[in-house]
């Protein structure tokens, strides 16, 4: 149980006076983040080239604003003397800490995401069970946007410890892996060939990465063997990841109908 001297000395210290001096700190900061984050937006569309890079800029800069806004907020509500830190000792400060350690956790991973960028806001992701893009590295949470349009949260110290795996690090392009299936008896050359033509063909191609086309064999479940054609290649802006292999298979497809190359189901 803390001391009552301990509890005594936070109570002289709070300056509840403050309050609103704090919170219009705070509103302040969610504001003008909130214009950033407009004005990023505008200047991603016009800049697309550079939309990564200002999108990353915008994820520091809030960061910052949000660390010095909560310290000043802090420094306002609480006199920092050295009786307070004195008080802040002992007990009190074991329990303040494991009651905050989360917090300090996923606020020291949010850092380290910052400085050693396993991934950056823009990237696609996959991350427990979850693939897609990051939209916000914050001072708790990692924010990121499936396919599916679900905006799904994860505090950050969840990435100091499971790994991650970033699809574009960085880049606009991203690799896209699409497979399509022919019967064992199919000529494998033209299928192949229908797959290159069809990735080749769309406008969604990154020209700058090369591409892959490469065939094996692949036991299904009732026992039957089927070809496999994984397609490998680049879309040269991750947003068009799914209108790209979506435009492949349908080409792709096509052909396959047309010449009879299909697997049986």
């Amino acid at each position: 149980m803390p001391d009552v001297s301990e509890t005594a000395g936070l109570l002289q210290a709070f300056n509840p006076s403050a309050i609103p001096y704090a919170a219009a700190w705070i509103i302040g900061s969610l504001a003008l983040v909130r214009v950033l984050r407009g004005v990023a937006n505008s200047l991603s569309e016009q800049l697309p080239k550079y939309r990564l890079t200002i999108k990353q800029a915008h994820a520091f800069i809030s960061f910052i604003i949000f660390a010095l806004v909560s310290l000043i907020a802090f420094n306002s509500l609480f006199r920092l003397s050295s009786q307070v830190l004195f008080a802040l000792s002992g007990t009190l400060a074991v329990m303040v800490g494991f009651a905050l350690k989360d917090v300090a956790s996923s606020f020291m991973a949010g850092i380290s995401i910052l400085i050693n960028k396993p991934f950056q806001v823009g990237d696609r992701i996959s991350f427990g069970g979850y693939y897609g893009e990051v939209k916000e590295i914050g001072m708790r949470t990692v924010r990121l946007v499936t396919l599916d349009d679900n905006l799904v949260s994860i505090p950050s110290n969840k990435f100091l410890t499971d790994p991650v795996a970033s699809a574009n690090a960085g880049e606009l392009d991203c690799m896209v892996v699409m497979s399509f299936y022919a019967s064992p008896d199919a000529d494998h050359s033209r299928a192949k060939e229908i797959v290159e033509h069809a990735v080749l063909a769309s406008k969604y191609l990154y020209l700058g990465k090369p591409i892959a086309v490469l065939l094996s064999n692949k036991l299904l479940e009732q026992g039957a063997v089927v070809v496999e054609i994984t397609a490998k290649a680049y879309v040269f802006d991750m947003r068009y990841e799914k209108a790209f292999a979506s435009d492949v298979t349908e080409r792709a497809l096509k052909a396959f109908r047309a010449e009879k190359l299909l697997a049986a189901n």
